[in-house]
C-alpha cells in the first residue's frame, strides 16, 4: 500500500494515539521538529553564539522523524491502534539515539568518511536501513524499492552491461559516506525539507486551523457561485490558492475537495467528472507561482539561482494550464446545462468579510519573498505570525483561535513534515549513489545515446520516464529522482536549465492524474463515489496543458519569458489564444456540439498557435494565419446557434 504525506496531515486523528505517555512522546518529538526547523530558519543559534555543521542539526530531524514514524505506523503502514508494541518502541530509541550520536560526533567524523573509521560504519549500519524502514512505513513500497535498488547499484555496479556499468563500492564505504557525506543523506535535499518543507508546511496547517482555507473556498464562492458551472469554477480557484501552499495535491483534494467535490456533484456534474476537476485543479497549485509548495525552492537550490528567477519562468505555464482548465469547466457547464449556485448557498460579502486580514498573511509572504528577499523559510515563518496575530485580532465569522491551536498546529505540522523529510533523507541516499559510482555521467550518456542525439526524442522518452517514476510518489521525491537522473540528459542536449528541471516537474506532477496510478485523481474519486480509472482518464482530459506546454518551453525558451520582451509578449498572447482553441477543441463544444472534423480544425490550428514562433515555419505569421483559421468554425457555430435560438 502507498501512502502520501496528505493522508495523514489532515488525518490527525489517524496519526495520533490516543492518550498516555505515547501521545505526549508524540507531541513532543513532532514539535521539536518544528521548532528545531524554526530556530534554524530564524538563524536563533547564531543569534546565541552557538556554531555547529548544518548537517548535526539535519540528524537530529531526520532522526526525530524516524523515531516519530515507528511510534506512530506499524509494519502495514497504518497507524498503531493503541500503543506501538516493543520492537517499534526499540526501533524508535535506537534511531533517536543514533541520530544524537551522529550529531555530536559529527565535526570529529566528518573529514575521515572515505577512510570508513568504525564509528562512522557503525552509525550508517544503524541509521540507514531504520531510516528506510520509516520512509516504508510512511510512504509505502515504491521509493523504499528505488533506493534499495540505487543501493544495490552502489554494491555491484560492475556487473551492469555496456555505459551503465559502475564502480562497486564496499559496504562500509557505502554505510559511512550516505550516513555523513554532505552529498548522501544529510545533503540538499534534507536540508530544504529541514528548513523551506517545515515552514511552508506549518504556514498551511496554521491557515487552515484559523479558517484561511474556508475563507478562500468562500470567496471563490461568493465570486464565481453565480455564474454558470460555478461550483466548477469554485473548484479550480480554491485548489490554484490553496494548493500552491500546501505542497501536496493529495492534501490539496482532502482539504478543499470536500466542499467542492459534492457541491459540483449536486449541480448535476458527473461524480467522476467532478472529481477529475478538482483533482487537476488541485495537482496545478504546485505549478503555479508565488509558492509552488517545495519543490520550486529545490529547485532554485539546485539551479543556484534565487527562487524568484524560478517563480517568474513557471508563471505562463501555470496561467495557461488553469486558463484551459477554467475554459474547459466553463464549456462542460454551458454543455450539461449546469446552473449557477443557488443564491441561498452562496456566502454575501457581510458573511465573509471578516476574514480579509488572511489576506495580509499572503502579503506578507510575497513582499518578504520577492522585494526583502528573505530567505524562504523565514518569509513563511513571516506569513505565520501574520496569520496567527492577525486571527487572534479579528477572527473569522465570530471565531477567534485560541492561543493552544498554535501548538497543536506545529504539533500536526511536524506530523504532516515527517513523510517529506524523510523523502528528502532517500533522495539524498540516491544522489549520494550517484556520485560515488559515477552513475549519474553514466545515465545521462546512455539517455542521449537512446535519444540519438535528437531533443525532441530525448523530450519523449524523458517524459515517459517521469511520469513512470512519479508513479505513488510525493512531489518532493518526484522532482528531486527527476532533477538527479532524468533533467541533466536534457541540459546535455541544449535544453535551458530552467526549462529542463521544470520540465521534469511537470510531468512527475502528471503522475499525480495519469492513470494506472494517479494518487490525486483516485483521492478525488474515492470523495466522490466515483470510478477511480474513469476518474483518472477525464483528469488527463482536463489536464492536458501539462503534457502539452512543457514540450513547447523546453525547446524555445520565450514561454518562460526568456528573450526579448517583443518575441515573449507575441509568444505568450499566440500561446493564450491556442490554449483556448484547443480546450474548446477538447470539449468539443462551443454553443453547440463540434463536429468531429471542426474539432479536429480547430484543435491543429490551435495547437499552431500555441506553439512560439521559432517552432514553426514562418514564425509568427503561420501563429497568425492559424489563430484567424481555428476561429472561422467558432464564429459559424455562434451564428448557427443564434439563429436556431432566434428561430
Amino acid at each position: 500500500m502507498n501512502h502520501t504525506p496528505a493522508d495523514k496531515a489532515d488525518s490527525e486523528d489517524l496519526s495520533t494515539p490516543a492518550s498516555g505517555f505515547f501521545a505526549l512522546a508524540t507531541s513532543g518529538l513532532a514539535a521539536a521538529i518544528v521548532l528545531l526547523a524554526a530556530a534554524w530558519s530564524l538563524d536563533i543559534p547564531r543569534t546565541l553564539g552557538l556554531a555547529f555543521y548544518p548537517a548535526q542539526l539535519l540528524s537530529l530531524v531526520l532522526a526525530l522523524s524516524a523515531a516519530l514514524a515507528f511510534i506512530l505506523r506499524d509494519a502495514s503502514g497504518r497507524a498503531h491502534q493503541g500503543p506501538p508494541p516493543w520492537f517499534d518502541q526499540l526501533a524508535a530509541v535506537v534511531v533517536l539515539a543514533g541520530g544524537v550520536f551522529m550529531a555530536l560526533r559529527y565535526p570529529s567524523l566528518v573529514d575521515l568518511v572515505l577512510l570508513r573509521p568504525p564509528q562512522a560504519v557503525a552509525i550508517g549500519v544503524i541509521m540507514l536501513p531504520l531510516t528506510l524502514e520509516a520512509l516504508r512505513r510512511t510512504v509505502g513500497w515504491t521509493l523504499f524499492i528505488v533506493v534499495l535498488a540505487f543501493i544495490g547499484y552502489a554494491m555491484a555496479g560492475d556487473m551492469m552491461p555496456g555505459r551503465l556499468a559502475g564502480r562497486a563500492q564496499p559496504w562500509d564505504k557505502i554505510a559511512s559516506y550516505l550516513s555523513l557525506d554532505v552529498n548522501g543523506i544529510l545533503g540538499i535535499p534534507l536540508q530544504i525539507a529541514c528548513t523551506v518543507v517545515i515552514s511552508f508546511v506549518l504556514f498551511g496547517v496554521t491557515l487552515n486551523r484559523v479558517g484561511g482555507a474556508k475563507f478562500f473556498t468562500d470567496v471563490s464562492l461568493m465570486l464565481m457561485g453565480g455564474l454558470r458551472g460555478g461550483a466548477m469554477k469554485i473548484a479550480v480557484i480554491a485548489s490554484a490558492i490553496f494548493g500552491s501552499i500546501s505542497g501536496s495535491a493529495v492534501a490539496n483534494v482532502m482539504s478543499t475537495g470536500v466542499v467542492t467535490i459534492p457541491m459540483i456533484k449536486r449541480s448535476g456534474y458527473p461524480a467522476h467528472k467532478a472529481a477529475a476537476i478538482e483533482a487537476v485543479a488541485s495537482t496545478g497549485g504546485q505549478l503555479l507561482p508565488p509558492v509552488m509548495g517545495a519543490a520550486a525552492f529545490l529547485m532554485a537550490e539546485f539551479l543556484y539561482v534565487p527562487y524568484a528567477t524560478v517563480a517568474m519562468a513557471a508563471l505562463v505555464p501555470g496561467l495557461l494550464y488553469y486558463v484551459a482548465l477554467f475554459v474547459q469547466a466553463h464549456l462542460e457547464a454551458v454543455k450539461y446545462n449546469i446552473a449557477p449556485v443557488p443564491k441561498v448557498q452562496r456566502p454575501q460579502w457581510k458573511d465573509i468579510r471578516s476574514g480579509w486580514h488572511f489576506v495580509l498573511a499572503f502579503a506578507v509572504l510575497i513582499l518578504t519573498l520577492f522585494a526583502f528577499n528573505w530567505q524562504p523559510a523565514k518569509s513563511a515563518l513571516a506569513a505565520t505570525a501574520a496569520v496567527l496575530v492577525s486571527s487572534m485580532i479579528w477572527g473569522y465569522q465570530g471565531e477567534k483561535p485560541k492561543f493552544k491551536l498554535l501548538w497543536s498546529a506545529i504539533g500536526q505540522s511536524g506530523r504532516g513534515s515527517m513523510d517529506l523529510i524523510l523523502i528528502c533523507a532517500a533522495a539524498g541516499m540516491v544522489i549520494g549513489v550517484l556520485n560515488m559510482t559515477g552513475l549519474s555521467f553514466n545515465l545521462t550518456y546512455a539517455l542521449v545515446q537512446l535519444g540519438g542525439g535528437s531533443k525532441m526524442a530525448l523530450l519523449f522518452m524523458s517524459a515517459v520516464v517521469c511520469v513512470i517514476l512519479g508513479m505513488g510518489l510525493p512531489t518532493l521525491g518526484v522532482y528531486v529522482l527527476l532533477a538527479t537522473l532524468v533533467a541533466p540528459a536534457l541540459v546535455e542536449l541544449g535544453v535551458d536549465r530552467i526549462a529542463a528541471h521544470l520540465f521534469v516537474l511537470y510531468f512527475g506532477m502528471m503522475s499525480m492524474i495519469t492513470p494506472p496510478v494517479a494518487v490525486a485523481a483516485f483521492a478525488a474519486a474515492g470523495i466522490a463515489g466515483a470510478n477511480p480509472m474513469q476518474t483518472g482518464l477525464a483528469s488527463v482530459r482536463f489536464g492536458w496543458p501539462a503534457y502539452v506546454v512543457p514540450f513547447l518551453f523546453a525547446l524555445s525558451p520565450s514561454l518562460i519569458l526568456k528573450g526579448s520582451p517583443w518575441i515573449v509578449a507575441m509568444d505568450v498572447t499566440f500561446a493564450v489564444m491556442g490554449v483556448l482553441m484547443m480546450s474548446v477543441a477538447v470539449s468539443g463544444y462551443f454553443q453547440s456540439a463540434l463536429k468531429a472534423s471542426w474539432r479536429l480544425g480547430i484543435g491543429a490550428a490551435g495547437l499552431l498557435t500555441l506553439m512560439p514562433h521559432d517552432l514553426v515555419p514562418g514564425g509568427s505569421w503561420t501563429s497568425l494565419v492559424a489563430a484567424v483559421l481555428g476561429c472561422l468554425p467558432l464564429i459559424v457555430s455562434a451564428r448557427q446557434r443564434s439563429a436556431a435560438s432566434a428561430a
